[in-house]
């Protein structure tokens, strides 16, 4: 699928990011003051500045980790800093303890903005418009990326990395031999499709939720997904914030137009019964069967990392991508749905770490990791040439040309009922619960106003 070729900023020299990082113009969304718990300068941390390393904790390890040093290896020869990154899969907890003893990283890597909160509240990281270019981030990111790490006002937190989760797969070479639709201008569209193919004698979709404690997040996304094509963005946003309650129309309304599809026979492999019983990681296997045993997965572009490895070495010609449509008589525009990782500094006494920061939420970051797949920038300036198949070009073509984008609810939400409730709950409506029940739930299990718990 071919991509429109997108105006291309000038990179700034690496060796110029320092002083740029200092004194260029930068933007104070909140003229007022700073946010944060008697934050009045720069925070610190127990690490000596001016050393010239800087520490990173994340998340991401395995090739995902080699791909982001790689990233940086030419960063780290011409600035002469030495970049050290810590992978931890329980990155939640331990950048907690490590803030909590009085050793924090020089900078955290948060694969949920949300998880950022509590840092700001303490007082205990940077501010981002006092070491960077405000207005010129802002000017390439796509637009609302900024306002996901956005607490009390100010911006405490930079994207490095994009996930798009609006995406909806299939086995290309057969359905090009079927002659099936390459897109489709609405839901009830899709819909319609769907249900001539099981007519027809196929099954449509392809899905599974099992993740062993993490089982129901394919349910949260795809209320995400309907939430937000239903009922549109700022619908979308006050169910986040708890504007509205979990129990109102307008979710039951999103959860009855995912039900067409999860809980309708015929309409998903092996009925809603093997929707808990298939690994997320496995769903789509079935679709690249001769003949396909399903024709659809709507997944996150993080997805392709799991197809076959003869699927994923030869993907513009096996597989097939459409955005997910919009719902007719929901939101007008186009909605994507996002994810991300954000960098959030902890010591901003230190030039050094101001230097990384500048580096990798640049729109030139990441060519390194783009090549091996797996890794979407979350500028709509990045050269599109450095994705590595025309699959990968169209994916984040969905976001950069979007109407709006919202990140993962689910993320955003307090971490009890997003990665808690939010999951059981969604388990307990495939195995048979009915809406009003399921949502009724998860309304009496947000925390009440104020109310301070060990997991938010």
């Amino acid at each position: 699928m071919a991509t429109r070729k997108r105006r291309r900023l000038t990179a700034v020299g690496l060796m110029a990011v320092g002083s740029l990082a200092l004194t260029g113009c930068l933007q104070n969304p909140n003229e007022s003051g700073a946010a944060g718990a008697g934050l009045e300068g720069y925070v610190d941390n127990a690490q000596t500045d001016g050393d010239g390393s800087v520490t990173i904790l994340g998340a991401f390890g395995g090739t995902e980790q080699e791909a982001f040093e790689e990233s940086l290896a030419a960063f780290e020869e011409e600035s002469g800093i030495d970049v050290n990154y810590t992978a931890d899969q329980d990155f939640t907890t331990t950048i907690k303890t490590r803030v909590q003893s009085g050793d924090s990283p020089d900078i955290g890597i948060f694969p949920q903005p949300g998880g950022i909160a509590e840092f700001v509240d303490s007082g205990s990281v940077q501010p981002i418009d006092t070491y960077l270019d405000y207005d010129a981030l802002d000017d390439t990111l796509v637009p609302g990326f900024l306002d996901f790490a956005r607490f009390n006002g100010r911006v405490y937190a930079a994207p490095m990395r994009m996930a798009v989760k609006s995406v909806v797969y299939y086995p290309k070479q057969a359905w090009e031999e079927a002659g099936y639709p390459e897109e489709f201008a609405t839901f009830q569209e899709l819909m319609e499709f769907s249900d001539q193919l099981k007519a027809d004698g196929e099954t449509p979709w392809c899905m599974g939720w099992e993740s062993d404690q993490a089982t129901g997040w394919v349910g949260t996304d795809w209320i995400e997904q309907m939430m937000l094509s239903v009922n549109g963005p700022d619908v979308y946003d006050d169910w986040v914030n708890h504007d509205i309650p979990f129990n109102d129309p307008a979710v039951a309304d999103a959860t009855d137009a995912f039900a067409e599809i999860a809980k309708t026979d015929g309409t998903v492999l092996g009925g809603k019964e093997s929707i808990l019983n298939t690994a997320f990681a496995e769903a789509a296997l079935p679709m690249f069967e001769d003949p396909p045993q399903c024709w659809m997965e709507r997944q996150g572009n993080f997805g392709i990392g799991f197809f076959p490895e003869e699927i994923r070495n030869n993907l513009d010609e096996e597989v097939g991508v459409f955005q997910f449509p919009r719902y007719d008589g929901g939101y007008d525009g186009q909605p994507v749905l996002v994810g991300g990782d954000y960098a959030a500094v902890f010591n901003g006494n230190d030039d050094d770490v101001a230097q990384v920061m500048e580096f990798i939420s640049a729109d030139s970051f990441g060519a390194e990791w783009a090549a091996v797949g797996g890794w979407l920038s979350p500028h709509a300036t990045f050269d599109s040439e450095a994705y590595p198949d025309d699959v990968t070009r169209a994916i984040a073509d969905m976001a950069y040309e979007a109407d709006v984008i919202r990140y993962d609810a689910s993320d955003l939400m307090p971490k009890s009922v997003g990665s808690g409730t939010f999951w059981t709950e969604m388990v307990k409506w495939i195995d048979g619960a009915d809406t009003a029940t399921t949502l009724d739930n998860l309304e009496s299990s947000w925390p009440a106003s104020g109310e301070e718990t060990e997991e938010s």
